[in-house]
C-alpha cells in the first residue's frame, strides 16, 4: 500500500508532467481544452469549464461534460455550449471567484446557504436534464496576483459512479495546476498576439504587392483561409495548417513585376502577354528565395508552384502529379475557386454551380484529385469563408 509520501511524490510527478505539457502548447484554444481535461482527469470530475477575463467580464470559453458527451456524442455536447460573458461580481460562482480570488469548494450547488452572496444558475441543468452537485472553482492568477480566469470542475465521481464532494487533496491539486495553467495561458496569449501581428504584416505586404490588382485584401484573406481549411481537411498536422495560413497569401507576390498594361488588361492576353504574366511565379520565387525563415521558404515554394497542374501542363516548370509540392497543389484549388467566384476586370463572377462544374472538370487534369475532393466535401465551410470576406466592390 502506498504511503502518504509516495502518493505526494506521485502527484508531484504528475503535476510536473502536466506543467511541461501545458507550457509547450502554444495554440490557445487547444491549451484551454487541455487545462480542463487535465483538471478533470486529476480529480475524476464528470465536467469542467473555463472562463477567461476580458476587462470586467468573464468569457465562457470551454466546457466539457462526460455524461452529456456519452448521451449526445461529442458534436451534440459541443452544440450545447456557446460562448457568453458574465460580469465579474459576487452574484455568480465564477464571478465571485474572479472578484475575490477565493477558491469555492461546494458539496452541493443546490444547497448554497441563503446568506451567501453568490448563486448557482440552474438553467443549464433544467434544459439538459442534468444534475450538477459538487463543484470546485479556482482562480487562474498571473505572477502579479491578478485573476486572468476561472477554472471550474464539477461532479467528482467515485469508482462506483457515485457523485462525491471534492476533497481537500483535490483542491490542493487544482490550485497548483491552476498556477501552472495561468502561466501557460499568458504565454499562449502572447504567442497568439505575436502570430496575429506576423499574419497581419504578411497580409499588408501581400496587399501592397498586388495593390494594382482586384479586391486584393479580401482575395488574400480568402486564399489564406481556404488553403488552411483544405490542409486541415486533408489531415495535415496543426502546425502545417498554420504555416499554410501564413504562406498562401504570398502566392502572387511576383505580380509586382508584371506591367499594368498586362495585369489590368480587360480582354484576352496575347501569347506574348501570357508568357510575361506567367513569369509572376518565377519573380515571386526570386523575391522570396534564400531565406532562413520557414514562412518565407514555404512561401517561395507556393509562389513558384501554385500554377502547376496535376497532368503536367502547368507552369513554370511543367511538374506533374506528386512532383508538385503539396502546398502548391492546395493553393491551386483555393486560388482557382476564388478566381472563378470573383469579379475580375476581364470577367464577371461565375454562379456557384458553374464554379463547381469547372472545378470538377479539372479533377485529375488541373487538380490533385484527393485535394479537390477534400475541398468539395466541405463546400459549406468554404462558402462561409467567402461570405466572411466578401467582395468590397
Amino acid at each position: 500500500m502506498a504511503t502518504a509520501v509516495q502518493r505526494d511524490e506521485s502527484m508531484f510527478s504528475v503535476l510536473v508532467e502536466i506543467g511541461i505539457a501545458l507550457t509547450s502548447e502554444n495554440d490557445l484554444d487547444r491549451l484551454l481544452e487541455r487545462i480542463v481535461s487535465e483538471a478533470r482527469q486529476l480529480t475524476h470530475a464528470d465536467g469542467g469549464s473555463l472562463y477567461l477575463r476580458e476587462g470586467e467580464d468573464l468569457r465562457f470559453v470551454v466546457s466539457q461534460n462526460e455524461t452529456l458527451a456519452t448521451r449526445l456524442g461529442p458534436e451534440g455536447e459541443r452544440a450545447l455550449f456557446s460562448p457568453f460573458t458574465i460580469p465579474i461580481d459576487r452574484k455568480s460562482i465564477a464571478g465571485f471567484v474572479a472578484k475575490t480570488g477565493q477558491v469555492l469548494n461546494l458539496e452541493d450547488v443546490y444547497e448554497i446557504p441563503e446568506e451567501a452572496e453568490y448563486r448557482f444558475l440552474k438553467d443549464f441543468d433544467r434544459r439538459n436534464d442534468y444534475r450538477t452537485k459538487s463543484a470546485l472553482h479556482v482562480p487562474l492568477m498571473d505572477p502579479g496576483g491578478h485573476v486572468i480566469g476561472v477554472l471550474g470542475i464539477f461532479n467528482r465521481r467515485a469508482a462506483d459512479g457515485e457523485i462525491q464532494p471534492f476533497r481537500p487533496a483535490d483542491e490542493r491539486l487544482i490550485r497548483a495546476m491552476a498556477s501552472q495553467a495561468a502561466v501557460a495561458v499568458e504565454n499562449a496569449k502572447l504567442h497568439k498576439d505575436i502570430r496575429d501581428a506576423h499574419l497581419d504584416t504578411i497580409f499588408r505586404l501581400s496587399v501592397a504587392s498586388e495593390y494594382r490588382d482586384y479586391d486584393t485584401a479580401n482575395h488574400i484573406r480568402r486564399i489564406s483561409e481556404h488553403s488552411a481549411r483544405i490542409g486541415s481537411d486533408l489531415g495535415l498536422p496543426p502546425e502545417e495548417v498554420d504555416l499554410l495560413r501564413y504562406t498562401s497569401p504570398m502566392h502572387d507576390v511576383g505580380k509586382i513585376g508584371v506591367p499594368d498594361a498586362i495585369l489590368l488588361k480587360p480582354g484576352k492576353l496575347t501569347p506574348e502577354e501570357r508568357a510575361i504574366m506567367e513569369q509572376h511565379t518565377v519573380i515571386g520565387a526570386r523575391i522570396l528565395e534564400k531565406s532562413s525563415a520557414s514562412v518565407l521558404r514555404e512561401s517561395e515554394v507556393i509562389a513558384r508552384s501554385h500554377h502547376e497542374k496535376w497532368d503536367g501542363t502547368g507552369y513554370p516548370d511543367g511538374l506533374q502529379g506528386e512532383a508538385i509540392p503539396v502546398q502548391g497543389r492546395i493553393v491551386a484549388v483555393a486560388d482557382v475557386f476564388d478566381a472563378l467566384s470573383s469579379r475580375r476586370c476581364y470577367k464577371p463572377a461565375f454562379p456557384p454551380e458553374k464554379v463547381i462544374e469547372i472545378l470538377k472538370e479539372g479533377r485529375g487534369g488541373h487538380f490533385d484529385p484527393d485535394i479537390l475532393d477534400a475541398f468539395l466535401d466541405h463546400l459549406d465551410a468554404h462558402a462561409e469563408i467567402r461570405a466572411r470576406y466578401e467582395e468590397t466592390t
